[in-house]
């Protein structure tokens, strides 16, 4: 059964980007002139899923409207400034999905928000996207998933190639043998392992395809590191009960971890360069700093 709906999980506090993210959500800051949640929400949408379930916590808002249809006054303002065509941009938004959003209840980790997602999933797989970090890669990373899904069923889970083999202590890096391709079956995986003992160089990065019974197994598990649901322990009880796990290793991708400040800065200054308004006067801008 193709996956019709993604869970996107946005109830974090958002502390490494404090006090920028005391009333604005991480996954709202700007990527040059677009959040990140809504790369992630393209992202979905690109791969053929049109129902997207945000998990959602106190001062979220901004979310919501965000991808709601654009107030009567802007688009007043924008046909009298002939801008016609930010406005088609900017109702294309609402267009995007069919968005359903769920506030976050139960203890903290990222096991809950999928949990929480669980009434309106009912018997059937679904992805699940994080909300301040996104892959842009072509074919879209979520379709390259789900058509290993439709091949081999049981859980996926998008995995890159670590080049530099100091970062393999950043990640989950998993034990595998290859099943076709850039398919991996998943044996073990490590978290943050020191280099020298990571048993490989896939890391397991973002998003995943998941069967419904993930939830039985959310709430069978105990909190974990930290006293937090952690979702990978549940993933662990399924694979442990025969399910099979496996890694995509995605093709023609680039992963953006916009959740911390550093790379969150090398994506803004990365898509600026690109950006069809400003990219000339910005590389200018940056070869006349003196580092």
């Amino acid at each position: 059964m193709r996956p019709s709906k993604v869970i996107i999980p946005a109830a974090g506090f958002g502390t490494r980007f404090l006090p920028q993210t005391k009333a604005m959500p991480k996954e709202m800051l700007p990527i040059v002139d677009k959040p990140v949640i809504q790369y992630v929400v393209e992202e979905a949408a690109a791969s053929g899923i049109k129902n997207v379930i945000i998990i959602t916590g106190s001062n979220k808002r901004a979310i919501e409207d965000h991808f709601d249809s654009p107030n009567e006054d802007l688009v007043k303002n924008l046909l009298q400034a002939k801008k016609c065509e930010l406005l088609d941009n900017i109702e294309a938004i609402s267009n995007l999905a069919n968005f359903i959003y769920i506030r976050q209840k139960g203890p903290y980790g990222n096991g809950t928000p999928v949990l929480s997602a669980e009434p309106v999933i009912e018997n059937e797989p679904f992805a699940v996207l994080w909300g301040d970090e996104f892959i842009y890669s072509r074919p879209p990373r979520l379709a390259q998933m789900i058509e290993a899904y439709e091949k081999y069923g049981g859980i996926i889970t998008s995995a890159f190639i670590i080049e530099k083999k100091e970062d393999l202590k950043r990640y989950g890096i998993a034990d595998v043998e290859q099943v076709e391709g850039n398919l991996y079956k998943i044996k073990e995986i490590i978290e943050k392992p020191e280099p020298n003992e990571a048993p490989s160089n896939i890391g397991i990065i973002g998003g995943y395809i998941l069967p419904p019974n993930i939830f039985a197994a959310l709430k069978q598990i105990k909190p974990g590191k930290g006293g937090e649901i952690w979702l990978v322990d549940a993933i662990n009880l399924l694979k442990k009960q025969g399910m099979p796990v496996y890694a995509l290793v995605v093709k023609n991708g680039k992963y953006y971890d916009t959740g911390n400040k550093f790379e969150y800065m090398k994506t803004v200054v990365e898509f600026a360069l690109e950006h069809p308004e400003i990219k000339e006067k910005f590389k200018s801008f940056l070869k006349s700093l003196n580092t």
